[in-house]
């Protein structure tokens, strides 16, 4: 088995053992807080709601997965967050969703960003290491607008608003990565097929995921131009997807899949397109914050990277 089939074969392992073995969300409790915070070097804390967190281990010869809270998730290398998106997890009906917003003030758009922000957590994980932004971006699209055989038809028009028309280096990329097979090569709309099984067994409806694709175009408040490199519609695009401006630097890297270098990097530059008012990385955590244009700032001096 190669290297793309093997890391697809495994995720669809975990994620079955996701669905099967999860605990009721009242008994479900932080493993790794239970066992003294051993699973990473920093401190800053157990909080944040418990998540399912798969951490590879040993260079990717064993796996772990287990329920941590959001800190520990955030402070443990090679750890991404496994989507409720994709255990089979029900979700509220539209009208129930329209009186949760009302009832708990949520904006309009913020399940739209919830699914953004899981489906590029998983693609952290099931796309190799490498793959380019551009790719990246197509890959999200595929995977929110793909029906329940995986199937998907990116529209000629869809490819021209993300300027991604005739780039048929990015379909390669992705099926030489053993992610999707493509079809003949030909003008106008692109039909292919994912090879993902677990994107396949998404909960949200097909309607939901392809109202949460359309805002990953043009996601609010840091849109940028089509025009913008792709390196950066992507960086922005993580950034606007988490509802509290604040993330862990690694796990924006893991997210954008650059180093964090090159985040750091990007973070200027969308400072300097005035799409970010600031960021900051906290030097006892690591964490990075940021402050999206009309937005009162939430760091102090001391947090200046």
């Amino acid at each position: 088995m190669d290297g793309p089939s093997a890391r697809s074969a495994a995720l669809t392992h975990l994620a079955s053992h996701a669905r099967t073995e999860a605990l009721p969300a009242h008994l479900r409790t932080c493993q790794c807080h239970a066992l003294g915070c051993s699973w990473h070097s920093r401190s800053r804390g157990c909080g944040g709601p418990v998540l399912l967190a798969l951490t590879r281990q040993t260079g990717g010869r064993s796996w772990r997965l287990a329920d941590t809270c959001a800190a520990c998730a955030a402070a443990t290398g090679g750890t991404a967050v496994v989507p409720e998106t994709l255990l089979g997890a029900r979700r509220p009906k539209p009208s129930g969703d329209i009186l949760r917003r009302a009832r708990h003030g949520l904006p309009p758009g913020s399940d739209e960003r919830a699914r953004v922000r899981e489906m590029l957590t998983y693609l952290s994980a099931a796309l190799p290491q490498f793959t380019s932004p551009a790719a990246r971006l197509l890959a999200l699209q595929c995977a929110l607008r793909a029906d329940t055989l995986g199937h998907v038809t990116v529209a000629d028009g869809l490819l021209r608003t993300m300027r991604l028309r005739g780039r048929r280096e990015l379909w390669l990329e992705l099926a030489q990565a053993g992610w999707l097979e493509t079809a003949r090569s030909r003008p106008g709309p692109v039909t292919v097929r994912l090879l993902d099984a677990t994107v396949l067994d998404q909960a949200p409806g097909r309607g939901a995921r392809r109202r949460a694709a359309h805002w990953a175009l043009h996601p609010t408040p840091l849109a940028l131009s089509a025009a913008a490199p792709a390196a950066l519609r992507l960086t922005a695009l993580v950034l606007a997807s988490h509802p509290f401006n604040t993330e862990d630097l690694d796990a924006v890297s893991r997210l954008c899949g650059h180093s964090p270098q090159q985040t750091v990097e990007l973070l200027d530059r969308l400072v300097s397109a005035r799409a970010l008012v600031s960021w900051h990385q906290r030097q006892d955590t690591g964490e990075v914050l940021w402050q999206f244009p009309q937005q009162p700032s939430h760091c102090s001096a001391d947090q200046d990277r």
